[in-house]
């Protein structure tokens, strides 16, 4: 078989799975946002269905025999051209569907839908014994996908490879120990010594929730985010999901006394929203069409949650807007007190709402967790009060209950064990980006205080997000910046930005 018509069949199945998927993905989406609780065993029973049908494809002894044509042939000549890059790509994807018993793929997708109507219940009673079965049962499945692939001796590394390819265990080991060394001594002297401490109060007060909506949508429009090509919705724990070209779904959540914390999930969101409409359309359902990592697409939503939505620049320019769209809310607050509280350092119980300096010790807690659970070293009947100790531990502060605490992040729920590392990993990437765009296009203070944002996103979009999946995101990272990843740049950014603030 020749190379060309092979590569050809190739991409047009690689296309027909991912429309499939892009129904499960709409049927999730759906799950979480407007499913009446009553649909949820026929919708795990959809999910189930369409998780068979989506592995019959991508495991397809077809998919085998096309890939070895193509391998064979000259396309592949030149290992960065897009051939060679979506055969590499569709070559680990088919290795590793191949391994899978299409029985466990099917069993995971109905337990983890089910498991996350469960969770949902569980955490809004603050109950973790209800959650409790759901969690080992996952757990068991998780435990039999990582033998089936067996990527090393260590079953967490299949798992986190499902995220971030290539990524392994003993390495982030070795990233967590290095900023824990670097942060740890930090988020204490911010906490403890420091001879400035914002007014967080202000951010308690009452800002109506039928207001901060039309607010943040207006925030998410202003940095980019086509609302033609998206929209945005409540759920109990925020996520993006795209269902297809031109159909990119962004969640929140609001409360009357978290405003900030509503728009900055809104900016993390539409971080990602920005990478999902900025890739080529031409090559959507190939790798070239999506994402190189979740470490990189975390990068995004990192990015534009914090390194843009709690500057000063962009405070400049959309504090005068809050104050109109909360009239008498925040009428005795200046610019920069709101600013600096909006970058309070504390020890806080929340993952989604923590501060710059502390969240990467709450994504180390997380690993460190669920590796264990993984490993059998700890019993899913103990993760609450180890939970419990790891935050006493790193952060100096204890959960009043399971709802704020081990059940604030429906990522178990769903198996998605090995996704948490990614928000560290995103975060050491958005460094380096962000370094190298002030490198290239000069301080972008000026015009985040303008409310303009073309500059960074064009930059990102060519740099970034046009490249899709043709390159791994390590040696994209490498390729932009000229430095592999490296933690350094995150942690001169906190000490520089924290150091200022508060007086350090």
């Amino acid at each position: 078989m020749r190379g060309e018509p092979a590569y050809e069949e190739l991409l047009r199945r690689a296309r027909e799975q991912a429309v499939l998927a892009g129904c499960s993905e709409f049927l999730a989406w759906d799950e979480v946002t407007y499913m009446p609780p009553a649909g949820a065993a026929h919708r795990a029973a959809q999910m189930a269905l369409l998780a068979g049908l989506i592995h019959d494809r991508g495991a397809d002894p077809r998919l085998g025999e096309l890939l070895a044509a193509v391998e064979a042939s000259d396309l592949v000549a030149d290992p960065d051209a897009v051939a060679a890059a979506n055969v590499r790509e569709l070559r680990r994807l088919y290795d590793r569907d191949a391994r899978l018993p299409r029985p466990l793929v099917e069993e995971l997708a109905r337990v983890t839908s089910l498991s996350e109507q469960a969770w949902a219940a569980a955490r809004r009673a603050a109950d973790f014994a209800q959650f409790r079965p759901w969690l080992e049962k996952v757990i068991r499945l998780k435990r039999r996908e990582a033998d089936a692939l067996a990527v090393t001796a260590d079953p967490y590394d299949a798992l986190l490879d499902d995220y971030e390819p290539g990524a392994r265990a003993d390495d982030l080991v070795g990233l967590f120990d290095a900023l824990r060394r670097e942060l740890v001594p930090l988020v204490n002297a911010l906490t403890y010594s420091a001879p400035r401490r914002p007014d967080t109060s202000l951010l308690r007060r009452a800002f109506p929730v039928e207001r901060q909506r039309p607010f943040g949508e207006a925030v998410a429009a202003a940095v980019g985010f086509d609302f033609r090509r998206g929209r945005l919705d409540t759920t109990t724990h925020p996520f993006f999901s795209t269902l297809g070209p031109g159909d990119c779904r962004i969640t929140t959540r609001f409360a009357e006394r978290r405003f900030t914390e509503g728009l900055l999930t809104i900016l993390h969101e539409v971080g990602h929203g920005l990478y999902e409409q900025g890739l080529p359309a031409e090559h959507y359902g190939t790798p070239l069409g999506e994402a190189a990592s979740l470490g990189l697409h975390e990068s995004q939503a990192r990015l534009w949650e914090n390194t843009v939505g709690r500057s000063r620049p962009f405070w400049r320019h959309f504090f005068p807007a809050a104050r109109a769209a909360f009239p008498g809310v925040l009428d005795d607050v200046s610019p920069d007190d709101f600013h600096f509280a909006v970058n309070a350092v504390e020890g806080s119980l929340t993952r989604a709402g923590a501060d710059e300096a502390t969240y990467n010790l709450h994504i180390l807690i997380r690993f460190e967790l669920e590796r264990a659970l993984i490993a059998g070293d700890l019993a899913a009947a103990d993760l609450p009060g180890a939970w419990d100790e790891a935050y006493r531990h790193y952060l100096g502060v204890v959960p009043r209950d399971d709802g704020e605490g081990c059940l604030q992040d429906g990522h178990w729920a769903r198996g998605m064990f090995g996704y948490f590392p990614t928000y560290t990993l995103g975060n050491v990437f958005a460094a380096q980006l962000f370094a190298q765009a002030r490198r290239d296009l000069g301080d972008l203070d000026p015009a985040f205080a303008r409310g303009d944002f073309g500059g960074l996103l064009g930059w990102l979009r060519e740099k970034v997000y046009r490249h899709g999946g043709r390159y791994p995101a390590a040696r994209l990272i490498e390729r932009v910046t000229g430095s592999p990843p490296d933690h350094r740049p995150l942690v001169d950014g906190l000490r520089s930005k924290y150091g200022e603030l508060y007086g350090i």
